[in-house]
């Protein structure tokens, strides 16, 4: 049966669209400011100098490698004005996040006691402080259930990235993982710093060129060249590891875009500010003008179709574990999203610091 919420963000989607069809799949010119930085970079920060341009994705999936997932909710593309900021180079590492926590002393959301008013039902002795951790089948598997290849891991955390049995040792340099959305607000908070908006993350990851579908161009391997660390093979149960990397990779092991940024495809995940809905463009776009500087929905209005009753926030980027057959949301403009209270072992962020 299909869920009456699915069917209803559709329709309503259908109408914003047919009353403002200028708003759909045209991708027009970046415009940045001009204005020169502020001053000096703060350390491991670059430039973004913000200005007007399209945000959104097309529908990939005429695209080769464009996968099968029409993006409906990266739609309709719309101009947008974001402010300049200064912005990580690369996603936050163990070593950055490790100062943090031996300077203020702060326990991560899965470092946390389980309440079992949260968990009714659940015996007391399952109710121990863990992670999500991906767990790939030995076996082909169909993909319409995520349970096959994600499991809940008891002492996983950003110290123990898979487990107890694991640690940070030789990882100083790999993003931090199984971050809620709270952890990385207090990192960003004590860094002075804070967590971008959607709209500057996609600005920033698009490097001041219009319309392209990935980071580096329109071309997924240039010169047979992967760019990005994200899944090859059949997924979910063998990564070739092809682009070097069967897992979460150091930072900066690829090619920066135009702006200097690293890993703003792959990778982990990178939580954004915004509230997730489905139809957060279409409801801008409605207004007729250029929206400027968007902060997203409330959380109150945040809704996900596939699970309507948990707000989520927006994500961005994709992770090791994209892949065609899957998930292309490396793909420029495509948008994700995740349970604020949630970490896994594909999740870390970057912050920005407004001038």
């Amino acid at each position: 049966m299909r869920s009456p919420m699915l069917v209803l963000y559709t329709l309503l989607t259908w109408q914003v669209l047919s009353a403002n069809p200028a708003a759909s799949d045209a991708f027009e010119r970046t415009i940045e400011n001009r204005t020169p930085p502020p001053g000096d970079a703060p350390a491991g920060m670059v430039w973004i100098p913000g200005g007007e341009f399209s945000m959104g994705c097309k529908d990939p999936r005429g695209d080769f490698c464009g996968g099968n997932d029409p993006m409906n909710d990266a739609r309709p593309i719309h101009r947008v004005y974001v402010d300049g900021f200064w912005m990580d180079r690369t996603e936050v590492t163990n070593a950055e996040f490790a100062r943090f926590v031996a300077a203020t002393g702060y326990v991560t959301v899965a470092e946390r006691p389980l309440r079992p008013e949260d968990y009714p039902g659940v015996p007391r002795e399952n109710l121990v402080p863990g992670s999500i951790v991906f767990s790939p089948p030995s076996h082909a598997v169909r993909l319409d259930n995520e349970l096959q290849w994600w499991r809940y891991v008891p002492g996983a955390n950003w110290r123990h990235p898979t487990g107890p049995g694991s640690d940070l040792a030789g990882r100083e340099n790999f993003p931090v993982v199984h971050i809620a959305y709270e952890d990385a607000e207090a990192y960003a908070r004590w860094a002075g710093k804070r967590l971008p908006t959607e709209a500057e993350w996609e600005f920033a990851a698009r490097g001041g060129v219009a319309g392209e579908s990935y980071a580096w161009g329109n071309d997924l391997t240039p010169n047979g060249r992967w760019m990005a660390n994200i899944w090859q093979g059949p997924f979910p149960w063998k990564n070739t590891a092809t682009d070097g990397f069967a897992d979460v990779a150091p930072v900066a092991s690829f090619p920066p875009n135009r702006y200097g940024l690293h890993d703003v495809a792959g990778n982990v995940w990178e939580w954004c500010s915004d509230w997730y809905r489905p139809d957060t463009y279409a409801r801008q776009s409605n207004r007729g003008e250029v929206v400027r500087n968007p902060r997203g929905p409330s959380q109150r209005e945040s809704f996900d179709p596939q699970e309507p009753g948990q707000p989520k926030r927006v994500q961005r980027g994709g992770s090791f574990l994209c892949t065609d057959l899957y998930c292309t949301r490396y793909m420029l403009g495509t948008r994700g999203k995740g349970a604020p209270d949630t970490g896994s072992n594909h999740v870390g962020f970057r912050c920005v610091r407004s001038p």
